[in-house]
């Protein structure tokens, strides 16, 4: 080798290290924020579960386990491992004993087919077991929703307010089920990509991701009641018509109601029940919309400190009371925003059925997790704040949400 030869070889500059492409660098700072936060309200949680060591006394199907992390995979974890494991096994409805709080038996088909078909699917790919697969499931799909918050927020407030509010969904009351094996990860990050596929007019995209969202959970129906409404709209307006075409509105509107109306006709048809699946939420969960009945029933009994209305939890109703009274002022917040049409529709249909249906109250900060439209005044309104300010709220919040964001709904009453 000549000398010129040899100098060049020792002068060559190293390899250029990877770097991520531009498009994915802005999600860089919200990601961070959440993941911090996120995992700061977990230790919190472990340090605060090892230190009462109540779970340990308790069934693991009902909030108990060898170890603390047990606890994530408990009350409907426990159902969806099941549905992951053994698969679904339809009958028709089994009547119980009078005068107990169900009237009939429990079956595994009251919960939607998404999300323990991932697990399964991830654990049959990466050969962890059913549990580790449905954490991995849920807190990559808890990453996938708050980058869709960050983006529809972002998009119409700006970067600072998406990275803010990727950061509050991380420490909002019952953000703890965002990283246990529960469907809010999963739902929130298609729902958040199916309203920024609408913003950004792509139709066929909001279809699909609506269509999957009915195979998530019954709830779905909000979401796709405002896709089917701001496709709609879209159609009726002659210069929208113009713009983006009949076929891709029209498209979304028929795709989005086919996983939940076919999930649903299966249970009816299994089961040997058109109704099937709303008896089994009515008769072995009492769950079923009563206008608003039983939310009026509590906030009568919280009001004056009487535990007399069901699923009585004193510490969980106690903060969804608060969280019910600041729901007025969150939504006029919200209207005064003039947020787009799918994202209004979406979080005004979710209260209504939030508030609306005879449910665990206690769980009402966990049923307003997916509504994430109204972060976006909040977020909005704290970007003003200076750094050192948000980095103090932040690490309170996080540090905080280990106790009311998990430890309260796991523990002091049923997630």
């Amino acid at each position: 080798m000549s000398a010129a030869q040899s100098d060049t070889a020792t002068t060559a500059e190293p390899a250029p290290r990877p770097r991520l492409p531009p498009a994915a660098r802005p999600y860089l700072p919200p990601l961070a924020l959440y993941g911090a936060a996120k995992l700061t309200g977990l230790l919190v949680f472990a340090w605060l579960l090892t230190y009462a060591g109540d779970y340990r006394r308790k069934d693991p199907r009902f909030g108990g386990g060898t170890h603390w992390w047990d606890v994530l995979s408990s009350w409907d974890g426990w159902w969806y491992l099941q549905v992951a494991q053994k698969g679904y096994h339809p009958e028709p409805l089994r009547p119980l004993a009078p005068g107990g709080q169900f009237t009939a038996e429990q079956n595994s088909v009251a919960f939607f087919p998404l999300y323990p078909g991932l697990i399964r699917a991830v654990s049959e790919v990466t050969g962890l077991g059913l549990y580790g697969a449905a954490i991995l499931v849920s807190v990559v799909c808890s990453f996938v929703a708050a980058a869709g918050i960050y983006a529809v927020v972002a998009m119409l407030a700006g970067t600072r307010a998406g990275t803010i509010a990727a950061g509050l969904w991380a420490v909002a009351p019952a953000a703890g089920v965002e990283w246990a094996v529960y469907t809010e990860s999963l739902f929130v990050a298609i729902a958040a990509w199916t309203c920024h596929a609408v913003l950004r007019r792509r139709w066929v995209t909001a279809g699909l991701l609506a269509f999957l969202a009915g195979l998530s959970r019954p709830t779905a129906a909000v979401l796709i009641g405002a896709v089917g409404l701001a496709a709609l709209v879209t159609l009726l307006r002659r210069d929208s018509r113009r713009e983006q075409g009949v076929a891709a509105p029209l498209y979304a509107a028929i795709a989005a109601p086919l996983g939940l109306l076919t999930y649903i006709a299966w249970v009816g048809w299994s089961m040997g029940d058109p109704g099937a699946y709303f008896a089994l939420q009515h008769k072995a969960w009492a769950h079923y919309f009563d206008f608003g009945a039983y939310t009026l029933d509590v906030l009568r009994n919280v009001a004056v400190g009487h535990g007399d209305y069901l699923f009585a939890y004193s510490v969980p109703d106690l903060i969804a009371v608060q969280i019910v009274v600041a729901l007025p002022f969150l939504v006029a917040l919200m209207l005064r925003k003039r947020q787009p049409l799918v994202l209004t529709a979406y979080a005004l249909a979710s209260i209504v059925t939030i508030l609306g249906t005879q449910q665990m109250f206690g769980n009402t900060p966990r049923y307003l997790l997916p509504v994430f439209p109204l972060l976006l005044a909040p977020a909005a309104a704290m970007a003003r704040l200076k750094w050192p300010g948000l980095v103090v709220f932040f690490s309170t919040a996080a540090v905080a949400s280990g106790w009311y964001a998990h430890y309260v709904i796991f523990e002091l009453g049923i997630p």
